[in-house]
């Protein structure tokens, strides 16, 4: 149940330029995700893949810690607020957040806004 595994991380280069040009996109600060309804091909409900911009955090440690921090209030929270919801529906989703805030905010700050990004994401995706 609270677990990431590989088949859940979204790898498929065609998926992923798909989402960034025929997706939808909305902001949760420090986050911002772009999904795509997807086809049924797919083990789990959501495929997903995390950024942080190399431009912003130069440092690899510090894109790391963000990184992990994301991934930690993902799996977390995933199965409650957005893998039940996409079940019951019958639909699945790929999913990308990228993380835009100015400085590497603390792991309460991102799991308490990742809750509200899953929220808000269950809520379109079944729309």
């Amino acid at each position: 149940m609270y677990t990431f595994k590989k088949e859940e991380r979204l790898c498929n280069k065609r998926l992923i330029d798909g989402l960034f040009h025929n997706g939808s996109s909305f902001l949760c600060y420090p986050f911002k995700a772009s999904w795509m309804l997807a086809d049924g091909g797919q083990q789990f409900p959501a495929q997903i893949v995390f950024s942080v911009s190399k431009r912003r955090y130069k440092r690899a440690v510090d894109r790391n810690l963000v990184k992990r921090r994301m991934r930690e209030a993902y799996r977390l929270h995933k199965q409650a607020l957005l893998y039940d919801v996409l079940n019951n529906a019958g639909k699945k989703v790929v999913l990308s957040i990228s993380y835009i805030g100015k400085e590497i905010s603390p792991h309460e700050f991102v799991e308490k806004k990742m809750i509200r990004l899953l929220t808000q994401l269950a809520g379109e995706a079944i729309k």
